[in-house]
């Protein structure tokens, strides 16, 4: 099947004609171009306006979890300290990952339908701990949950922790994120979740204190962020750059900005409140406990107890709905409905929700 009828999972999302259209160009020469510094830098400007920065973009080729191991990477060495403060499967991966790399890790560790509330906690590990970087997810898409991010980053002001990390891959182009304002160091995205592009790019804001610290860990791989730092003033980048992506990424930024940023996010926040209201009339269960933040791209429900999750999956494809699994302790157990970018719409939501019904 190469698409669905009515594809409403959280990621990888359905890609617009105008996006796919973008990518459909012959750019001629697949080496660096003056052309291409020019789209690198109409991206780059796109992606500040929504992440709402004035720090500078990384833009690189690959799909989201690039973004995620090029910033850990580029910036810790074995023995850093890394406080990672978890609600699902996400903030508890990011503790793997710096483990991985031989770091020092204390994870502040939350259920995974809860969202931060006990801040006296996280600063209390923060004060002992003194961590080089704190780690956490803005958007937990498997828990369909939203993290406070401005509260975590005036402790870290508070207790100048060198760097914030935060995974917003599922947030930006949906929700609120002000990276500059919550004083984010490193702030990670993709293209193929509510910016709706293909899955063929990662970004991530770096601070200027993050940029210091890249320099000072010299990391050097093909993932490192390093010679992202002068790419664009010196014309020359690590490896080919894919302006097919690129050029797909930006087309996705430009339709966010026409819209409205503003308008954008409301859209997202009152599809996602029409599905959770609806959903509870069908009977079903909303995952996030009742005091969690819910997410405004993707609902978390937990599969009906009288359906295993493979026979309700497989119902609602033979009526052309495509709903999200899930991983880990969540799978088979809850499930997901993806309203984010191209999918955050109300006509779409409700026919999905119709075929549940109908199903049920």
């Amino acid at each position: 099947m190469k698409t669905y009828r009515l594809p409403m999972v959280p990621g990888p999302v359905s890609v617009s004609r105008e996006v796919l259209e973008a990518g459909m160009v012959d750019f001629g020469s697949a080496d660096l171009e003056r052309d291409y510094l020019e789209l690198y830098k109409k991206t780059e400007k796109a992606l500040c306006r929504i992440m709402q920065t004035r720090n500078r973009i990384v833009i690189q080729t690959g799909e989201g979890m690039l973004a995620l191991w090029s910033a850990l990477k580029s910036c810790l060495l074995p023995g850093d300290k890394v406080l990672v403060l978890s609600t699902g499967l996400f903030g508890y991966g990011m503790g793997g990952m710096a483990e991985a790399i031989g770091c020092e890790v204390k994870t502040v560790g939350f259920g995974f339908d809860e969202t931060f509330t006990d801040f006296a906690l996280i600063e209390k590990a923060i004060q002992e701990f003194r961590p080089k970087m704190i780690t956490m997810v803005q958007n937990e898409t498997p828990s369909g949950t939203m993290n406070p991010v401005k509260e975590i980053g005036e402790l870290k002001e508070k207790y100048q922790v060198p760097l914030l990390y935060v995974d917003a891959v599922s947030g930006i182009g949906g929700s609120v994120v002000k990276t500059d304002e919550w004083h984010i160091d490193l702030c990670l995205g993709a293209s193929q979740k509510c910016l709706s592009a293909p899955a063929s790019m990662s970004f991530l804001s770096v601070s200027e204190k993050a940029w210091d610290i890249i320099e000072e860990t010299g990391y050097v791989g093909y993932d490192a962020l390093l010679p992202f730092r002068y790419a664009v003033r010196n014309a020359y980048f690590p490896y080919t750059p894919y302006w097919q992506g690129t050029a797909q990424l930006c087309k996705a930024c430009e339709m966010i900005l026409e819209e409205g940023l503003g308008k954008v996010i409301a859209r997202h926040q009152k599809v996602a409140g029409y599905c959770r209201e609806r959903a509870s009339e069908l009977g079903l269960k909303l995952y996030p406990a009742a005091d969690a933040v819910p997410s405004p791209t993707v609902t978390a429900l937990y599969v009906p107890r009288h359906l295993s999750w493979k026979k309700f999956d497989a119902a609602l494809r033979e009526k052309g709905l495509v709903v999200g699994g899930n991983y880990g302790c969540l799978a088979g157990e809850v499930f997901r409905i993806g309203h984010m970018g191209t999918q955050a719409r109300q006509d779409l939501v409700e026919e999905a929700l119709d075929i549940i019904g109908e199903v049920l």
